[in-house]
């Protein structure tokens, strides 16, 4: 098959990229760099021909409300109407388990209205809903910090390894479409607090993580199951420990 992945250069998208070309599929890594742009439509509708699936997995490189709203609309829709023209027989997104659950987030409601579009559209998809990636809790106890101290909600989450995420979206692709939703997670349900204090003492890092159940995640306030999964989710290999044991590079 020929296969287009939207932001093919990124963690998830490089490793997906991968994993399609070593099972022997023609896979174009799109991405401005690439000179395909899905905000102004550029080189859309060349890459898009003969092509059989499309893996969006791109994110808006601004996390402001208005941004993200204006980057995950403008960007559906473009690529939505580019794959409609040329015959896409399947999309494949990758977006956040909870979504639905965090609308107080202004990234979630950009998330949200992405969903929207690709439901709505008349190709046939898979949205993948991941929890939260192993390499993003720098991000998330940075995002949380105020001087020392972390204040973080105490709901629970499921994080996964990127190599787990990429595996099961590179299978997500090459399967029928389920035009639904399909969640993978971790093997560990654990406290977002304990799990940040665990990266900041593992990375011998001085800040103390504060438990607060008012603490906003990305502009959100979070229940005890906003983040994780529901019945039967596919699970990942690498819990937190083996994750953090793997070389850097790979993690």
């Amino acid at each position: 098959m020929k296969i287009v992945v939207i932001g093919g250069s990124g963690l998830i998208g490089s490793k997906v990229v991968s994993k399609l070309r070593d099972s022997g599929h023609e896979v174009v890594a799109a991405s401005p760099a690439s000179g395909v742009n899905t905000i102004t439509g550029e080189g859309l509708a060349e890459v898009l021909q003969g092509t059989q699936v499309v893996l969006d997995v791109a994110n808006s490189p601004s996390f402001e409300d208005k941004a993200v709203l204006e980057f995950f609309e403008t960007s559906g829709r473009n690529l939505l109407a580019a794959e409609a023209v040329a015959g896409v027989k399947h999309h494949v997104a990758l977006s956040v388990v909870g979504t639905d659950r965090l609308s107080e987030s202004g990234y979630f409601r950009g998330k949200i209205a992405q969903e929207k579009l690709i439901r709505e559209s008349k190709i046939p998809y898979t949205i993948v809903h991941s929890t939260q990636f192993f390499e993003f809790l720098g991000g998330i106890a940075q995002s949380a910090t105020d001087g020392d101290t972390v204040h973080l909600s105490p709901a629970f989450v499921q994080p996964i390894a990127s190599d787990d995420v990429a595996a099961a979206v590179a299978d997500y692709t090459l399967g029928s479409p389920v035009n639904g939703v399909v969640e993978i997670a971790g093997p560990e349900r654990v406290r977002l607090s304990d799990l940040v204090q665990r990266f900041l003492a593992k990375t011998n890092d001085p800040r103390k993580v504060v438990q607060d159940v008012h603490a906003r995640y990305f502009g959100a306030e979070l229940k005890d199951d906003t983040l994780v999964p529901g019945a039967n989710p596919r699970i990942g290999a690498l819990g937190f420990e083996a994750w953090f044991a793997l070389p850097k590079p790979a993690r």
